[in-house]
């Protein structure tokens, strides 16, 4: 059995300071808990993928590649009861 499983929505980019700073604190979770970088441009062509996510973390640097799947990941969110951290 995995442990939870958090969505880094955003461009990663390791040139963009507050995403270097994101990973360190994204390595720091509890022991079990996941966080991976999903590109906002992944999310708006398979929305399906956000059904497997027990929290989403949305990146700082916009604008995004894709404003539909920022938002498509914020309603996700909103409307099922996930947490949601904005940076």
């Amino acid at each position: 059995m995995t442990g939870p499983q958090v969505a880094v929505v955003g461009e990663r980019n390791p040139g963009h300071r507050s995403h270097v700073a994101l990973d360190r604190a994204a390595a720091r979770l509890p022991e079990g808990v996941t966080a991976s970088w999903v590109a906002t441009d992944v999310l708006a062509a398979n929305p399906d993928r956000l059904a497997r996510l027990d929290g989403v973390w949305m990146a700082p640097g916009s604008p995004y590649r894709s404003l539909d799947g920022a938002l498509l990941a914020i309603r996700y969110a909103r409307e099922r009861g996930v947490p949601l951290v904005g940076t």
